[in-house]
């Protein structure tokens, strides 16, 4: 029985990289490392491939499934994307309705110009590279974008290749933000710039009132999500 992503203990000793038809398997021991559906997992590149490979090289005598965020976005890719890819585009774009980046504040005005600083020129390149027009709102209150936006932003999405669109995923949830998620798909962010744009509003209330443990944590968890998701696309280059 090949090893997949379920197991808890140790059974193998190593960890390999092998050839398989146009892409490149990983192998724990002489047994395919396969998916919870059980997918044999092959990734288009030998680095991907390697890095997977190393993600469990680096596992103790209990598997610690958290130290593995490319086998997960690959484990996406192969048994979520593949079955489900309408569902999952959809499930982004509805992102773009309320759009993080969109939504600014009325006061303080330090809050007001850093939002501006750092959000507006996202909104530009939205415009400028998907032609997508969205509208920002003062406010809580949240305003509909446009058809021809909404449009623009699926479309965006739905072109990407079943891997890319794994970490877009991931990266997209993390962020609360469709935009930021995209712009760090193409390259416009890395993952310090999306952090910090996903983050201004809770970054600005910390910076004022300290952090708490549990805030901590939760940017803990936004931040290597974010890492995880820019590593994979850098890794499919």
């Amino acid at each position: 029985m090949s090893t997949t992503l379920g197991k808890r203990r140790r059974t193998y000793e190593s960890a390999s990289v092998r050839p398989v038809g146009s892409g490149f398997g990983v192998y724990l021991d002489d047994k395919p490392l396969r998916t919870p559906l059980g997918t044999a997992i092959t990734v288009p590149t030998v680095a991907l491939a390697e890095a997977v490979a190393e993600e469990w090289r680096q596992q103790g005598t209990t598997l610690a499934l958290d130290r593995c965020p490319l086998t997960r976005i690959a484990g996406t890719a192969l048994d979520l994307i593949t079955r489900q890819r309408a569902q999952v585009v959809a499930e982004l774009a509805e992102y773009g309705e309320t759009e993080l980046v969109c939504h600014r504040a009325e006061r303080p005005p330090a809050l007001v110009a850093r939002q501006h600083a750092v959000w507006q020129p996202l909104v530009d390149w939205t415009l400028q590279h998907f032609d997508a027009p969205l509208a920002v709102t003062p406010g809580v209150l949240p305003r509909g974008q446009s058809p021809a936006a909404l449009s623009a932003l699926e479309g965006a999405i739905a072109v990407q290749d079943d891997w890319r669109l794994a970490a877009l995923a991931v990266a997209v949830r993390a962020a609360g933000s469709l935009v930021i998620g995209l712009a760090l798909g193409e390259g416009r962010l890395d993952s310090v710039g999306a952090f910090d744009a996903a983050e201004l509003d809770a970054t600005f209330q910390i910076e004022a009132w300290g952090e708490d443990a549990e805030a901590a944590r939760r940017r803990a968890g936004v931040r290597a999500d974010l890492e995880s998701a820019a590593r994979f696309l850098d890794l499919l280059r």
